[in-house]
């Protein structure tokens, strides 16, 4: 795969990650559904702050370091490995980044809706996120 395939990629990536969490968060809004599944509860929630309850009411600083930490993503992308693993776990990363980000901007607060209970309510993005975090780490680290 050439370079300009594997950004292609990479891109697709990102956009599926953040099409199908902004309709899945548009439908959310929108229905409004309870539903308790036993394990887990899916439900609207609305979160002013970041990943496991902290910052809360910091809408604005969270989505400049979003914003920050999208940029460092698209500025550091050339020293990505152009092997399609690494690409794609860049991607859900940045879509995720981005998935978030467009709620702080639009809405003021993060759709959250996943509710296991014995966990912070996520979403989508953040799932994504925390995947291609743990990812990279593992890439990174095996390459060392």
């Amino acid at each position: 795969m050439a370079r300009s395939k594997f950004l292609r990629y990479f891109l697709f990536v990102t956009l599926i990650v953040i099409i199908l969490d902004q309709l899945v968060k548009f439908l959310i809004f929108h229905f409004r559904p309870v539903w308790n599944l036993k394990i887990l509860t899916i439900e609207f929630i609305t979160n002013t702050g970041a990943g496991f309850g902290i910052l809360q009411g910091q809408t604005i600083w969270l989505a400049i370091i979003s914003l920050l930490a999208a940029a460092l993503v698209i500025f550091y992308y050339k020293e990505l490995p152009q092997e399609k693993f690494p690409q794609f776990l860049a991607g859900l990363f940045l879509g995720g980044i981005i998935g978030n980000l467009l709620d702080r901007l639009f809405r003021g607060y993060v759709i959250d809706f996943v509710n296991f209970h014995f966990f912070p309510v996520f979403n989508l993005a953040d799932t994504a996120i925390s995947l291609a975090a743990i990812g990279l780490i593992y890439v990174f680290w095996k390459k060392k």
